[in-house]
């Protein structure tokens, strides 16, 4: 079974000023990895909606999935709507079920949604909502491109109800194996193990401690088995005990 492939647009001025760090990214390899979606390209872009709307139209062609963070807040920068409304072609507006569900997490419902707050209803036209069980305002879908918040809590939420509904593939099993050696001193042997299971994906990580240099050597794959072999075939030649 082949398994569909995602890219992830992370949309801030923030996060490329440095002030903030991104933790979305992060979050979503690991819970795509698990549903069997392999997450193969991210890309950083400014609150700048020209930017916006081209790497929406250059991933969502490329990819079967694009997934993308931040600007769907109610000031005047979160633009993420409207330019992902211009890449497809449509008009964003504000939408009686996305009102719905965002005024279901005020006291006076929609009496407390001011002109700033009215701004998190903008959707697309033909976008079907992504629920947000913390804060109420939706993200949305429009065809491939599913475009949900930038704050961590309410990111990882919209993910949660969202990705149990795509089509997946197998899950992407992985080992790491770590030796207190550096890159170095396993390279050839990575190489060896790498060619007697093409199959799989074989990576090293160095890192290093206060006692020297370090390497984690990463099996990833589709088959359990196989990448349980590999892992162990590393460990047997550098003599590490399971």
């Amino acid at each position: 079974m082949a398994r569909p492939a995602a890219a992830m647009i992370v949309i801030g001025d923030e996060i490329l000023s440095g002030r903030t760090r991104d933790a979305n990214m992060h979050h979503l390899a690991g819970v795509l990895a698990a549903a069997g979606i392999d997450l193969r390209e991210v890309r950083v872009v400014a609150d700048v909606k020209q930017q916006i709307v081209v790497a929406v139209n250059a991933l969502r062609g490329a990819y079967d999935h694009v997934f993308t963070s931040g600007g769907i807040g109610p000031t005047h920068d979160d633009i993420t709507a409207e330019s992902v409304a211009e890449a497809f072609g449509v008009a964003a507006g504000i939408r009686e079920d996305a009102l719905d569900a965002l005024a279901a997490h005020y006291p006076n419902g929609r009496d407390d949604l001011n002109e700033s707050r009215l701004r998190m209803a903008r959707v697309p036209e033909g976008a079907r909502l992504i629920k947000n069980p913390v804060s109420g305002a939706p993200g949305f879908s429009v065809e491939n491109v599913h475009v949900m918040a930038g704050v961590p809590k309410i990111f990882n939420a919209m993910v949660a109800g969202l990705v149990p509904e795509l089509n997946g593939g197998p899950p992407i099993m992985s080992e790491n194996v770590r030796i207190n050696l550096p890159e170095g001193d396993v390279a050839e042997t990575l190489c060896g193990v790498a060619e007697a299971y093409p199959e799989l994906s074989l990576g090293s990580y160095p890192f290093v401690t206060p006692s020297g240099f370090g390497t984690n050597m990463v099996v990833r794959g589709d088959a359990g088995d196989q990448v349980a072999a590999a892992a162990q075939a590393l460990r047997v030649a550098f003599g590490i005990a399971q």
